[in-house]
């Protein structure tokens, strides 16, 4: 070839090479997002629009797992949440931690890409105080979408990190706030809130269009007040089922979590929350099913209409959510296939629910459940046991308000034909003595939201215990159970290699034997995890990614998630990624500890004011635990040096100095109020009945 031509045929060459990337490029729309046969990416929440987190791809497998190794990891220095399950697109990881800050990685090497703020910190305000941050995202066509806890829903592109558009989905001056993952479908994305534990919120969903934040429709999960007249006639059907004027309470039901698409019949499952106050003789005093609390509730994907409706817990009172995951899946029932929706919620019970029509074909317990003796399968409700519902003011029931099942999605391996669920055992105790219905609110400032006395006290290591449970849906039998760490363990993911995979909160990766529960291989992650890992291929190789870090709902576990030795401000935040016969080294980092509680020999704590601190500190122990042993996500106050201060105290409580790091500011509390703090702060610290020692850790 001629020495002058050659640049121009190299050019030409390597145009078409970009231009081949180019079409290559997944354009991820419903084809994908349906597509259950192709693992290349992991584009949407739970994979696809079944939501069973099951992958197809097989290099990964029960004879070659011992080969699975480290292939990178990414420190992120962003402060916060780290429980977001991850998406994969044309060999791009995309996630949320913090308070949403999306990140942008290059799957094969860790190399960061962008990194996009939207600053919520900045404009959270009081919603700042609501949780803990983010738990997923959605793609499509070429944007990343995600809701922050302030409210907004936002859509970046996925290229360049740059906003595309935002919209507000709640009001500012109200208890809502999202952390939940939008799902996207048909050129819409739709997002939930949650608020229903934290003053008088009234549940809804809202879809919006996918190009410009454009609403579309929304849909109420509770009646408003009937004088106003009813959105729908779903409205109407379902104020009939409430009584008393609980519109003054707001209702609950929100969709804070769960939120499935039905390409099959075009339709959005909703898994709703508890009520707002949990306790129904506050709200709804003539009692009623209460509809749509703790619901799963079919509506019509272009319209926003009413299909259908099943009530796990009609009258709800324990804030059992019916916000977890909801699968879909085809089972062969009575020799026919049969489109269905499995649904593990908090109640203990796993329901096999017909998708066409809400009806309920199956119900059987996964866990111990005291609350009801069944569910009954002609009428579809449960069978109750007496006194429940604190009819006497108090009530010891199990599942308690975490749930045999929480958020920390399933899977379902059609392979196997198991579902996947992480467990857990722990009771409830509800005690509504000495709540006045005539006076009672739940507006802002209430000293019981939910409608109950909460206890106040920290919560001891054994109060509950995690499993990894295999499910038969189809026999509604346990295959197989295998105890896990503490008892808040990470989502799950189940591949056709005969995979389960579960990160746990000692620290680990684990991969079972889908089959039999054996387990087959571990790694250690330098943290424990409540995040769901995924798999993807690029290239021709396979690779499972997780996000890690002691984060989320353990916050307020006291002594039950901090036995595990993780500290939020000391241990890593990271993403790691595994493919065989990987070559990275993990990172080293610190050995799990527990916080010393300090002291200064100086203070003299009053006892008055330390009872006083002990109602104030009820605003505190969301995040930093109850009885002021924090849970290892939020600082240990006892072993904290600001309280010391009475200076340092104020600036960080009343005038925000940490808010960029996710500390709200108290701007309410009064002078004496802080005092009073202080001084309970103290009285825990000395309290050697919880101080905590470093030979107490444990992985």
């Amino acid at each position: 070839m001629h020495e002058g031509r050659r640049p121009v045929a190299l050019l030409l060459a390597l145009s078409l090479v970009l231009s081949a990337c180019v079409m290559a490029a997944t354009a991820v729309d419903d084809r994908v997002l349906a597509d259950e046969r192709d693992g290349r990416n992991w584009a949407g929440y739970g994979r696809t629009f079944s939501e069973q987190r099951y992958s197809p791809l097989r290099q990964i497998d029960a004879r070659s797992i011992g080969r699975l190794s480290l292939a990178w990891s990414l420190e992120i220095g962003t402060p916060g949440n780290v429980a977001t399950a991850p998406l994969e697109v044309d060999g791009v990881l995309y996630f949320g931690v913090g308070l949403s800050v999306i990140h942008a990685v290059d799957a094969r090497t860790g190399k960061l890409l962008w990194r996009y703020d939207p600053e919520t910190a900045r404009v959270a305000g009081v919603k700042l105080r609501r949780a803990w941050g983010i738990r997923g995202i959605a793609f499509w066509k070429g944007r990343i979408y995600s809701g922050t806890q302030d409210g907004r829903l936002i859509a970046v592109d996925a290229k360049s990190g740059k906003l595309v558009w935002s919209v507000m989905t709640v009001s500012a001056d109200d208890p809502r706030y999202i952390t939940g993952a939008p799902r996207v479908f048909n050129g819409k994305v739709i997002i939930g809130h949650g608020g229903g534990d934290f003053g008088p919120v009234r549940g809804y969903v809202t879809a919006y269009d996918a190009r410009n934040g454009r609403q579309l429709w929304r849909f109420h999960t509770v009646p408003g007040n009937p004088a106003d007249g009813f959105e729908n006639p779903a409205m109407e059907m379902a104020a009939k089922t409430w009584t008393g004027e609980w519109w003054k309470f707001g209702g609950g039901g929100t969709v804070w979590n769960a939120i499935t698409y039905d390409p099959e019949f075009n339709r959005i499952y909703l898994g709703t929350g508890n009520g707002a106050p949990w306790n129904q003789k506050l709200r709804s005093p003539g009692g009623g099913d209460n509809l749509f609390l703790c619901s799963i509730v079919a509506l019509d994907a272009d319209s926003g209409s009413y299909v259908w409706h099943y009530q796990t817990n009609p009258g709800e009172s324990w804030d059992y959510n019916s916000a977890m995951d909801m699968v879909l899946a085809i089972l062969s029932i009575d020799g026919s296939p049969r489109k269905v929706l499995l649904h593990a919620p908090k109640n203990g019970f796993f329901y096999v629910i017909d998708r066409e029509n809400g009806k309920l074909v199956s119900a059987e317990k996964i866990a111990r459940v005291t609350w009801a003796e069944r569910i009954d399968l002609a009428s579809g409700r449960p069978v109750e046991a007496p006194g429940i519902r604190y009819e006497s003011g108090e009530a010891l029931i199990w599942p308690g308000p975490f749930g045999a099942h929480n958020w920390q999605p399933m899977a379902y391996n059609p392979g196997t034909g198991l579902a996947y669920i992480p467990v857990r055992d722990m009771p409830g105790y509800y005690n509504d003595k000495g709540i006045d219905p005539v006076t009672y609110t739940n507006g802002p400032g209430s000293r019981s939201p939910n409608g109950i006395n909460g206890s106040g006290g920290d919560i001891p290591e054994n109060a509950g215990q995690g499993y990894l449970l295999a499910w038969d849906p189809l026999r509604q039998k346990e295959a197989w159970r295998m105890l896990t760490p503490g008892l808040w363990n990470g989502g799950v993911l189940t591949t056709a290699g005969n995979l389960v995979f579960q990160g746990h909160a000692g620290g680990k990766l684990v991969a079972y034997d889908a089959r039999s529960g054996r387990e087959l291989w571990a790694h250690d992650l330098g943290v424990g995890t409540i995040a769901p890992p995924i798999t993807y291929e690029v290239a021709g190789r396979q690779y499972v990614s997780i996000l890690a870090g002691w984060t989320g709902g353990t916050a307020l576990l006291g002594s039950l998630s901090a036995q595990h030795g993780w500290v939020g401000r000391e241990h890593p935040r990271r993403l790691l990624t595994f493919a065989l016969d990987g070559r990275a080294r993990l990172p080293a980092a610190p050995p799990p500890a527990r916080p010393m509680p300090v002291d200064d020999p100086d203070f003299v704590i009053d006892a008055a004011k330390a009872r006083r601190g002990a109602a104030v500190y009820g605003k505190c122990g969301l995040c930093h635990g109850m009885g002021a042993v924090a849970g290892g996500y939020i600082p240990d106050l006892r072993a904290s040096t600001v309280p010391l201060s009475k200076e340092a105290f104020e600036r960080v409580v009343r005038g925000g100095a940490l808010l960029e790091r996710g500390m709200p500011a108290f701007e309410e509390l009064s002078d004496d109020e802080l005092e009073a703090l202080r001084h309970y702060l103290r009285e825990r610290a000395r309290d050697i009945s919880t101080a905590a020692s470093p030979s107490r850790a444990r992985p």
